[in-house]
């Protein structure tokens, strides 16, 4: 492991993420909203640390809410993401100026995701709004409708399964 990634784990009190990384809670709002949809009131924004080491992957996984993406360090960051009623596929960067990414990228509410680092390691921040609950959040599994309409329409995706 990269000896600087290893310190932020451990400065940062990283603790493994259910989609593949490290991630520690660092904000939720104690102001509350109500979404425009069914879900009830959640915080109106939380945010959190989240790295990925080389050979791990962010695996594909929904956010109901909008969720903004930040560069912190290290190397740029792969996001690949699908719009599911379009079926339209983008692939951003994100990472620091010079790099050729962008240091905040935003994922709308209900599109697939997925991110690698394209390095040793990648430390961003993810702020969703509005604020993440697990009951918004949708990770696939290898064996799920989703993940297998992945891999018969982008093949080439089959990197982030």
């Amino acid at each position: 492991m990269h000896q600087r990634a290893s310190t932020l784990i451990e400065k940062l009190n990283l603790k493994p993420h259910p989609e593949g990384g490290h991630f520690a809670e660092v904000y939720r709002s104690s102001s509350t909203v109500q979404p425009y949809d069914d879900r009830s009131e959640r915080s109106a924004v939380t945010t959190i640390y989240f790295l990925l080491l080389a050979g791990e992957l962010s695996r594909w996984h929904q956010v109901c809410s909008d969720e903004l993406w930040h560069h912190y360090e290290g190397s740029p960051l792969e996001l690949q993401l699908i719009d599911p009623q379009t079926w339209e596929r983008k692939c951003l960067l994100l990472g620091p100026e010079g790099s050729g990414g962008e240091a905040v990228r935003v994922v709308p509410g209900g599109c697939w995701q997925a991110a690698r680092t394209t390095g040793e390691y990648t430390l961003v921040g993810c702020t969703v709004a509005p604020g993440f609950e697990y009951g918004d959040y949708k990770l696939f599994f290898e064996d799920s409708d989703e993940v297998e309409e992945i891999r018969r329409r982008f093949p080439e995706l089959t990197g982030f399964l």
